[in-house]
């Protein structure tokens, strides 16, 4: 049986770890050979790359920080030397910033905006120029953009609402390629960042109708699906994947 993306490239940035881990793992064994960056987990991006190998994949972990518009790009570059191309970039990498408002600085801004916003418009401008007819950009976003939730937010919020704007746009540039954008906004998935026996999960689980966190192989799943074909008349959207957090 074939696999759903057997002989395409994919690029994920942020992807040796949590979220991003397991969209690489997801992508591999669906059959794309990967491609993901890391900034400082070089231990788990080796592992994980050895592990896709091991299992007859194709994986390369490849070092950039995603506030780095020309290590961004350097990554793009170095898929297709490596791979002869690239079919799919799943903008995965960002951060998270929580701090009263008058705290903020002018650095804490363009910190979260390079890596949240800046990162993703870099990596997209330089992979459109490989992605062929049907190929797929997927960026990784926040139930957040949609639902601040409280207080010391503003950052993270403002950053994660424009990778929607982002989105449709960029959907109506590349239409004609046929070539789908989408952003997918995980709520509360159980990770380094977000843990599901952290100090707030308690709280949060009051307000999931399906009662658990999620995973990251939920949302590896769900970008499986919009980068196969079953995905293709899927452009333009945010899909919302948080247990009903924001119901």
């Amino acid at each position: 049986m074939s696999k759903k993306l057997e002989n395409k490239i994919a690029l994920i940035t942020g992807g040796s770890r949590g979220i991003g881990a397991a969209i690489t793992r997801r992508l591999a064994a669906e059959g794309a050979r990967v491609a993901f960056t890391y900034v400082h987990s070089a231990e788990k991006a080796a592992a994980l790359a050895a592990e896709i190998n091991a299992a007859g994949g194709h994986a390369i972990a490849i070092a950039a920080d995603s506030a780095s518009p020309r290590e961004v790009t350097d990554a793009v570059d170095k898929t297709v030397a490596t791979f002869g191309g690239i079919d799919i970039l799943v903008n995965n990498a960002g951060i998270y910033m929580c701090k009263a408002f008058e705290e903020h600085s002018l650095a804490d801004y363009e910190q979260i905006m390079a890596v949240n916003v800046r990162a993703v418009y870099v990596a997209a401008l330089a992979a459109v120029k490989h992605i062929s007819t049907g190929g797929r950009i997927i960026t990784i976003g926040s139930s957040m953009a949609d639902n601040a939730l409280g207080p010391q937010t503003t950052l993270y919020t403002m950053s994660k609402s424009a990778l929607q704007g982002f989105t449709r746009g960029l959907a109506r540039d590349l239409g004609n390629k046929k070539v789908t954008v989408n952003v997918i906004q995980p709520g509360p998935i159980d990770t380094d960042m977000n843990p599901a026996d952290g100090a707030l999960a308690d709280f949060i689980r009051t307000r999931l109708p399906l009662s658990d966190y999620g995973t990251g192989e939920d949302v590896g799943g769900l970008v499986a699906f919009l980068a196969s074909e079953e995905g293709k008349y899927i452009t333009g959207t945010a899909l919302t994947i948080d247990g009903g957090f924001n119901a």
